[in-house]
């Protein structure tokens, strides 16, 4: 975890910020890989409608000279540490397929993408995360869709153990709010494909107003993370249904839940006094509640 990131994790991870032609060349080898195949360079390049010169150049852009080199790491990368028939089973839904598939599916799918994700993480940038978030003098998240989820499971996280933090799913309000944040802020932007427009001008603008800005996404070489000092990536799997943003969004929260953790033990005797304070007034809330009723209040 946190040495090497897989090559079947990079690939994916390149695929928005590859040409047409190549992220089908790309597409091809992960699926060949998932499959056990043995492809030679013409055949990829048929495959993918294109010439044996762009099949060259995608495993270049990797790092490999040779393709012999290259197809060895990414089929071990794939097979890697993996239940038996777990790959094939993740992300393959089709009309008319039952109820027991669709869950099966889903969990193939998920667990695919938190292990990925896990196998993944930098460490060193998610310490560095961990220690800009503790020492904030504000934590200001921000999100769209899905990732506005997310950022709401960390907000509720953060005050629990005595952090300032502030979000909203107002793009407007967000922008205000963070371009008249207060010295020491540390702005954390949520987005699966690093390419929603409203949260990478969020991250812009958090940025030029002084905040410390970590980006998750499931994109290294997106816009989002070009604006970030540190960044924060996911491997979540494709599903056919990704409007629903099924496992970007398991694979975000396992990832704000490290960031989470990772806080509250940098900063364990004030987050601990914070949960004491915080779970004793919602004791007490709950347990009035019954008394109340019987004063008929």
């Amino acid at each position: 975890m946190g040495a090497q990131t897989r090559l079947d994790v990079t690939l994916r991870g390149l695929l928005p910020s590859l040409s047409p032609a190549e992220a089908r060349v790309a597409r091809v080898f992960l699926t060949a890989a998932q499959a056990q195949e043995n492809p030679r360079v013409a055949r990829v390049a048929e495959q993918a409608e294109t010439s044996t010169a762009t099949v060259v150049r995608l495993y270049q852009r990797v790092g490999y000279d040779h393709f012999s080199d290259f197809w060895i790491d990414l089929a071990l990368s794939t097979r890697g540490a993996r239940p038996d028939g777990l790959t094939a089973m993740a992300g393959r839904l089709s009309p008319g397929d039952s109820l027991s598939d669709v869950v099966t599916s889903l969990c193939a799918t998920e667990q695919l993408s938190l292990a990925d994700t896990a196998d993944s993480l930098d460490l060193d940038d998610l310490a560095r995360a961990v220690d800009l978030v503790a020492h904030a003098a504000r934590v200001d998240l921000f999100g769209v869709g899905a990732s506005a989820v997310v950022t709401a499971d960390l907000h509720m996280k953060l005050t629990r153990i005595g952090l300032s933090s502030l979000r909203s799913e107002a793009t407007h309000e967000a922008l205000t709010a963070i371009a008249a944040a207060p010295s020491g802020t540390v702005a954390v932007a949520i987005s699966h494909s690093g390419e929603t427009n409203a949260v990478v001008d969020y991250a812009r603008v958090a940025a030029a107003s002084g905040a410390r800005v970590v980006a998750v996404t499931n994109f290294a070489a997106s816009p989002l993370a070009a604006q970030a000092e540190v960044v924060l990536t996911t491997a979540a799997r494709e599903v056919p249904f990704r409007a629903g943003a099924l496992s970007s969004r398991i694979a975000q929260l396992l990832l704000v839940d490290c960031l989470f953790i990772g806080v509250a033990l940098a900063t364990y005797e004030r987050s601990m006094a914070a949960l004491r304070r915080t779970y004793g007034v919602i004791q007490e809330s709950e347990g009035a509640t019954p008394d109340r009723r019987a004063r008929g209040a």
